[in-house]
C-alpha cells in the first residue's frame, strides 16, 4: 500500500552518528521541527556489495541536498554497533568510511514493518513452538521515502535488492516538489531546475505540448 500523501510514522529509532553516538530520530519530528525535508534512504544490509557504493553516493551529493534544505538520513535493520564498525572500515576495502549523515538502525523492525518493506515471502504459525516461522531474508528492500516539512510522503520507491538507486533523480524530485510549493505549478515529465512547468489546467498543457 502506498504512504504517498500521508504523514510519515511517528516513531523513534535508534540511530548512530558518524563520530559512534548513539541516538533516537523520529523522522517525522525531524521533518517537522527542523522545517526541512527529509530523503531517507533504506539498504539491505551492512557490509555488502551494491550497499556502499549506495551510501557513498549520497554522500558525494550531500552538498547539493544541504542547498535544497534536505537532511539525509540512511537506514537498515543492523545494530548500531555494526554500523559503527563499518563507518570505520576503508573505503578501498569496501567501507563506508567518511560518510557523515546518521543511519539508523530498526533492528526491531518496528518502522519498516510499518512501511512494508521488508523481505518476507510467508509467514506460518508454528503450534509446536508457539511462534511464526518466517521465510525471506526479513532485511528491507531499497526503500526511498521524500518527506516534506509538514511530514507528509511526497515521494516513494521501492528497488529490489541488485538495482542500486540513481540519486541525481532525488535531486530532482526535491527540485520539482519545491517549484510546486513555491510556484504553485506542475512538473511535466523529464522536468528539471530551470525548465518550462505548467499551470495545472487543459490550455496550459495544450500549449506545452505544443511547444516541446
Amino acid at each position: 500500500m502506498s504512504l504517498v500523501g500521508k504523514k510519515f510514522p511517528s516513531i523513534a529509532v535508534d540511530a548512530i552518528s558518524e563520530m559512534g553516538d548513539n541516538l533516537k530520530i523520529n523522522i517525522f519530528e525531524e521533518a517537522v521541527n527542523n522545517n526541512k525535508k527529509v530523503l531517507l534512504f533504506w539498504y539491505p544490509k551492512d557490509f555488502t556489495f551494491v550497499c556502499p557504493t549506495e551510501l557513498h553516493a549520497f554522500q558525494a551529493a550531500l552538498p547539493e541536498f544541504e542547498k535544497r534544505n534536505t537532511i539525509v538520513i540512511g537506514a537498515s535493520c543492523d545494530t548500531n554497533e555494526v554500523h559503527f564498525a563499518w563507518l570505520n572500515t576503508p573505503k578501498n576495502n569496501g567501507g563506508i568510511e567518511g560518510v557523515t549523515y546518521p543511519i539508523l538502525a530498526d533492528t526491531n523492525r518496528n518502522l519498516s514493518n510499518i512501511l512494508g518493506i521488508l523481505d518476507i515471502d510467508s509467514t506460518e504459525y508454528s503450534e509446536e513452538t508457539d511462534s511464526v516461522i518466517i521465510e525471506g531474508s526479513n532485511v528491507t528492500y531499497r526503500a526511498t521515502y521524500l518527506i516534506d516539512e509538514t511530514g507528509k510522503i511526497f515521494h516513494e520507491s521501492v528497488n529490489d535488492m541488485p538495482l542500486g538507486r540513481n540519486v541525481n533523480e532525488y535531486l530532482r524530485m526535491v527540485d520539482a516538489y519545491t517549484h510546486i510549493q513555491t510556484k504553485g505549478e506542475v512538473c511535466p515529465a523529464n522536468w528539471e531546475a530551470g525548465k518550462e512547468a505548467m499551470s495545472a489546467d487543459r490550455i496550459s498543457t495544450a500549449e506545452y505540448l505544443s511547444a516541446n
